[in-house]
């Protein structure tokens, strides 16, 4: 296993959209651990192929405490969005140190394959509802922040231009 490295806004690679997985093999599974592996170390609760520079559709999320529920979906896809709406504050591993409230439908229920190449279907809501439809956002090339008013977005692309000013200087 291996820490990928994880590409930050505004990198014009997390604005494409990733491609279906033809078959599960053990490329995939490799690449599933290593992403593991970057998410727990980042550390983070969620992390999406294309946010590591590979644009395939393939997803790793754990939100438990303990870290030890890895869930894997492989081209997911969301097949049914509840009516009502959550507003959760996300953040995002490619934008680092920002965080804002999204509002998202509070359940969805979620086709994709297993590390297996076996179909599974889940039905969920809370934070894990929230995770899989920002992680799906990654694969199809939109980020959390594209959610936020254009005031929002200009404030955070002002506030990151400055982080990485201040770092740069020192």
């Amino acid at each position: 296993m291996a820490v990928l490295d994880i590409l930050k806004y505004p990198d014009a690679r997390l604005h494409r959209v990733a491609e279906r997985v033809p078959v599960v093999d053990d490329r995939i599974r490799r690449l599933v651990a290593d992403m593991a592996e970057t998410m727990y170390k980042a550390p983070g609760i969620g992390l999406a192929a294309t946010q590591v520079n590979v644009h395939e559709r393939v997803v790793v999320i754990d939100v438990t405490e303990e870290k030890n529920e890895l869930r894997v979906f492989i081209n997911p896809e969301i097949i049914r969005k509840s009516d009502t709406l959550q507003s959760y504050e996300e953040g995002c591993l490619s934008i680092p140190g920002i965080y804002d409230k999204v509002e998202r439908p509070d359940a969805v229920t979620v086709t994709a394959l297993d590390l297996d190449g076996k179909p599974f279907t889940i039905d969920t809501d809370g934070l894990l509802a929230v995770c899989i439809q920002h992680e799906i956002d990654h694969l199809d090339g939109i980020l959390f922040i594209q959610h936020l008013s254009r005031l929002k977005q200009n404030r955070i692309k002002q506030k990151i231009a400055k982080m990485a000013k201040e770092r740069e200087a020192g």
